[in-house]
């Protein structure tokens, strides 16, 4: 179970907000992070953006590993695609 400490952190004039050390080391960020925010009802929830992009390509491969196609097979997909779009392309410039 995830522990929850409820924590100050104060608004600046700027709106700028310093969040508590042991807050950024429980999260792994650091300054020039990038942080995904969302409001559910009267919370805001922040995000380290790096956590948020992994949990879309976690979201990604289930999905792959559901549809039963190979690697293989996608790679090789991609590959006709590419073909198909640059054979339009340029019978489309002759």
């Amino acid at each position: 179970m995830v522990e929850r400490k409820a924590m100050d952190a104060v608004l600046r004039p700027k709106r700028q907000l310093t969040l508590p050390r042991v807050v950024c080391e429980q999260l792994g960020i650091s300054t020039g992070d990038v942080l995904e925010l969302s409001l559910e009802g009267d919370t805001l929830v922040a995000r380290p953006r790096k956590k948020a992009a992994l949990e879309a390509l976690k979201e990604i491969r289930q999905a792959f590993e559901r549809s039963g196609i190979t690697e293989e097979e996608l790679q090789e997909a991609g590959r006709r695609a590419r073909q198909e779009v640059t054979r339009e392309r340029d019978s489309a410039r002759a």
